[in-house]
């Protein structure tokens, strides 16, 4: 770990310190937050923001009734093990995790601090809970994922642009174990959207690179992007690349089409967020996690980037424009 990470993690055992030194008995109660972004993302400072606020609405207070320690280590899986350890020796009443990797690595520190986590998909599958209905342990949280989620990728994609033949699915096999959740809908309806799905992980920047490359060689091919903590750290460079090889592309995440990306479909995170907030609070007044159901996403919302539309030489289907939830012009 680099050693500013090293000094800020020391710094955070301080304030906490002396905060409780501060109280002069009474307890400050404490929250760890581990992002799955970098901390000059301004997707996960706008989270962090959510979640703050949210907690303020509830009554608490920054500095006299709640700390809030916040850790980012992005999409490194090094990273994320090492502040999972660091946060879960500060002591905190609850943990906040961002995805299925931070998830994962709360819960390999720790069976006993409850955890609430948000956007990961297969919270049963991963062996984080019992059951969605009861958990069952100290995890519990909202997923962000359905079972019709990768059909309907294709079909929007599809729709778009009926000339694709070929769509392919890219991901990191260590940021989403979850992937086969997209896929396995994905290759089922294939078929009868005549188009052939293609897997590629990818795990570097070359990866991601050689993939688009290799799918602009033939004509229509399309893109699918999972939504995993990789891919999330490096949307620019695939918004990039979709637009320099004129690929139609399609995102897990919403923020991908608010930066240029074609379409997004996804659930929207900082709704997550400050649900997950609510659930913090209730667990800080004494609720056990083990009786918190697993909450599924209730909507997903579709975007769509006019311009970057136009770019590509896409006239959007007015049926389309219709049913999306956010038209960028």
């Amino acid at each position: 770990m680099r050693r500013r990470e090293f000094i800020a993690g020391l710094g955070g055992a301080a304030a906490w310190s002396a905060i409780a030194q501060a109280q002069q008995g009474e307890r400050i109660r404490r929250v760890g937050v581990l992002m799955a972004f970098n901390e000059n993302d301004p997707e996960g400072q706008a989270e962090i923001a959510v979640i703050r606020r949210a907690l303020a609405e509830r009554g608490w207070i920054e500095g006299r009734t709640i700390d809030i320690a916040v850790r980012w280590p992005g999409g490194n899986i090094e990273l994320i093990e090492t502040f999972a350890k660091e946060l879960v020796g500060l002591k905190p009443d609850v943990l906040l995790s961002r995805s299925t990797p931070t998830t994962a690595a709360l819960n390999k520190e720790s069976r006993v601090t409850p955890i609430v986590f948000v956007n990961v998909a297969e919270p049963l599958e991963q062996g984080f809970v019992q059951s969605l209905a009861r958990p069952g342990g100290n995890i519990t949280g909202f997923t962000n994922l359905e079972a019709s989620v990768g059909s309907k990728m294709l079909q929007l994609l599809k729709e778009i642009d009926p000339r694709i033949v070929r769509i392919v699915v890219i991901y990191n096999p260590q940021a989403a174990p979850f992937a086969g959740s997209y896929v396995r809908p994905m290759e089922s309806a294939a078929a009868s959207l005549s188009v052939e799905t293609i897997v590629m992980p990818v795990q570097s920047d070359s990866d991601i690179e050689a993939a688009m490359t290799a799918l602009a060689r033939q004509p229509g091919g399309a893109l699918v992007a999972v939504p995993d903590s990789f891919t999330a750290q490096r949307r620019d460079l695939i918004i990039a690349l979709a637009g320099r090889e004129r690929v139609p592309a399609l995102y897990g995440l919403l923020y991908f089409a608010r930066n240029g990306g074609l379409m997004a479909y996804a659930v929207d995170p900082l709704d997550m967020i400050h649900r997950a907030a609510d659930y913090v609070d209730r667990i800080l007044r004494g609720a056990m996690p083990a009786e918190l159901p697993v909450q599924q996403p209730s909507r997903f919302q579709l975007v769509i980037n006019l311009k970057t539309a136009k770019t590509l030489g896409l006239e959007v289907p007015p049926n389309l424009l219709a049913i999306a939830d956010e038209v960028i012009e």
